[in-house]
């Protein structure tokens, strides 16, 4: 069944990716005369292009090497470029659509550009080029997001807590040893007393992430009270079990449908994601389920990747639900489908009293852009009752 799922799952995936790009390929075909020099480098470019990002996915599985992680990044960075020219190339269409019927373009007759429309393609290009480059760069500078929350809880042990949390940082190939060593510096120097991961710590393949022994690295994160991680839907894209394993022995305690006590009445409960049952045929527990052994009038963190459960968290009194997996839509204008699909697609919200806070991410999946939203890494200071 899990296969099956796979092979729908993907075949969709391919077969869009081929549509965008067919239909990319044939309106910048028609900008180029026939027999050209420049018509020829352009079949060639876009297709060697077009392919990258799949070829690298394949040799990743069947032969992970510098060739691979090569086109893996160019095919990463033709995702984003593919879709800011899908829509340069959509305006383009609406307004020939528009011309058809109130015809406008006969006032432009004379521009260079309608004179010479192989310069329309090259000039989207480079624009395009330089739009995914100065995302690239926003990519890499996550900025801190301070949040401070206060509860009703008394406890013992402690008058409030520094909590670090991330989500979403994807290691592997794309988010290798570069950028996880300057994460996890800027963490430690955040000092934390906890450090909560909201889940896709690592992308579908476990292999770059154990070739590069990124692992050794995150055992380098600081803090007294513990690591503590919840799978999300990457990792059972991946394959849970391996992912979880490796995450345990390097130092992070992954949390799957269980609960633990980090200090007197503060507790964390660490939900597995809620499409393991698509991915790894297991069904998660309730919150109920989890929670049940916990104290009277406490207060529970809940890990849970995707934020969705809202209506759960409520009913079981969580006091901060802590999710990723948006990423904020990573490449604008798609944080508008995951404000439209999700209750809360980026940022801090109260229902009832529960407190949520979704955070945009760390990394990136795919490109290592983001345009329309930054990378972040989230403190909290968790204030108990006095």
């Amino acid at each position: 069944m899990r296969v099956i799922q796979f092979v729908v799952f993907f075949s969709i995936v391919f077969t869009v990716y081929g549509l965008v790009n067919a239909y990319i390929f044939s309106r910048g075909l028609r900008t180029f005369e026939q027999g050209t020099a420049m018509r020829t480098w352009y079949i060639i470019g876009f297709w060697s292009l077009a392919s990258t990002f799949f070829l690298g996915r394949i040799l990743e599985k069947v032969y992970l090497s510098h060739l691979s992680d090569l086109f893996t990044w160019i095919g990463s960075f033709w995702l984003a470029a593919m879709l800011y020219l899908f829509i340069t190339v959509l305006i383009v269409d609406i307004l020939r659509l528009a011309n058809h019927f109130f015809p406008f373009f006969h006032l432009f007759s004379e521009s260079f550009l309608l004179r010479n429309p192989q310069w329309m393609t090259i000039i989207a290009a480079v624009v395009v080029f330089f739009t995914v480059l100065a995302g690239h760069i926003n990519a890499l500078n996550p900025r801190i997001h301070e949040l401070s929350i206060e509860t009703e809880t008394e406890s013992k042990d402690r008058k409030e807590l520094r909590i670090v949390m991330a989500s979403d940082i994807h290691l592997g190939t794309i988010i290798s040893t570069k950028r996880l060593n300057k994460i996890v510096e800027k963490i430690n120097g955040l000092k934390p007393e906890l450090v909560l991961f909201a889940g896709d710590i690592v992308d579908e393949d476990l292999q770059p992430v154990i070739r590069q022994n990124l692992g050794s690295l995150l055992s380098q994160i600081k803090a007294p009270l513990g690591v503590f991680g919840s799978t999300g839907n990457h990792e059972y894209i991946g394959g849970a079990d391996p992912a979880v394993e490796y995450l345990s022995r390097h130092g992070i305690s992954m949390l799957r449908d269980t609960m633990v006590e980090v200090v007197d009445n503060l507790y964390i409960a660490g939900r597995d994601d809620i499409e393991g049952n698509r991915f790894g045929g297991k069904i998660r527990k309730s919150l109920k389920e989890i929670s049940d052994n916990r104290k009277a009038n406490s207060f529970m963190i809940v890990l849970d990747h995707q934020p969705r459960a809202y209506p759960e968290a409520i009913n079981n009194k969580a006091g901060l639900v802590l999710s990723g997996h948006t990423h904020h839509g990573q490449l604008w204008p798609l944080n508008y489908i995951t404000q439209a699909i999700f209750p809360v697609s980026w940022g801090y919200r109260q229902f009832e009293k529960t407190h949520v806070y979704v955070s945009s991410g760390l990394g990136s999946w795919g490109p290592p852009v983001r345009i329309g939203n930054r990378p972040e890494i989230v403190v909290i200071t968790l204030k108990f009752k006095s």
